[in-house]
């Protein structure tokens, strides 16, 4: 049984249409008009719905995280890097590659800003990393739903096919030639961010076009990977909504 909970989750999930349900669990004491709309949707599309306590609901999630829906699902679907590469949604390409991200919530959150930054996807390996759990889910906000993610057997290969399709990497490490912000994005590129404390393993950082750090102007030396990801990918944003509008005056 895989289960995935939260509003946001559940409703982003019925959108995608990526998983089949085979229930939704709701708890008997919510009856606020959020919770109204998401059994709306499910009865729309024939989506059986439960209203079960709140016990029942912790023990399903697992935690008690859920605000009332937990439902029971197929697994995510993860994709092929070939699916990644093509679902470009802007003029360049985006591609947010992980080497080892373990932290379910740090994935989550990369996931929401990979999406809100309108990447093609996001790149995962099989082992010794997080995958997309409940956990994920939630903290990414459904954005799991919507963002094609695909799972490889080996980071380095995947960076090495990625150069071979004329895509740049752009690997974030603390010891980088040059700043985040030195690079110009406009450009087909992936960015390649190492784990948790650890940072990219120095296969994958020998293999990378560009190496690029953040500035840390404080005591603490590193930043937490989702966020040193959302700064990159605004800057990657930002310079390419400049071009576009530079372009749109001229």
């Amino acid at each position: 049984m895989h289960c995935i909970y939260g509003i946001n989750s559940v409703s982003e999930a019925l959108k995608a249409r990526g998983r089949a349900f085979a229930w939704v669990g709701m708890a008997k004491e919510r009856h606020d008009l959020r919770l109204q709309r998401l059994i709306e949707d499910c009865r729309k599309i024939g989506i059986p719905v439960r209203f079960l306590q709140r016990t029942e609901l912790d023990r399903m999630a697992g935690n008690a995280a859920h605000q009332g829906v937990v439902a029971v699902t197929s697994a995510k679907q993860y994709n092929d890097l070939d699916d990644v590469i093509s679902a470009k949604r802007g003029q360049y390409s985006l591609i947010v590659v992980l080497d080892g991200v373990e932290d379910p919530h740090n994935l989550g959150a990369i996931l929401r800003t990979a999406d809100a930054a309108g990447a093609n996807g996001v790149v995962i390996p099989e082992r010794r990393a997080a995958g997309v759990t409940g956990t994920v889910t939630k903290a990414s906000a459904g954005a799991s739903e919507h963002l094609p993610i695909a799972k490889v057997t080996n980071i380095s290969r995947t960076v090495e096919e990625l150069k071979d399709q004329n895509i740049w990497t752009v690997g974030l490490d603390e010891r980088g030639d040059k700043t985040y912000d030195a690079i110009d994005y406009n450009m087909d590129c992936a960015l390649v961010l190492g784990a948790e404390g650890k940072g990219l393993h120095d296969l994958v950082k020998r293999k990378c076009d560009f190496l690029v750090s953040i500035p840390m102007l404080g005591k603490v030396p590193s930043l937490n990977v989702s966020v040193a990801a959302a700064i990159v990918l605004y800057e990657i944003v930002r310079q390419r909504r400049v071009k576009e509008s530079a372009a749109g005056v001229k």
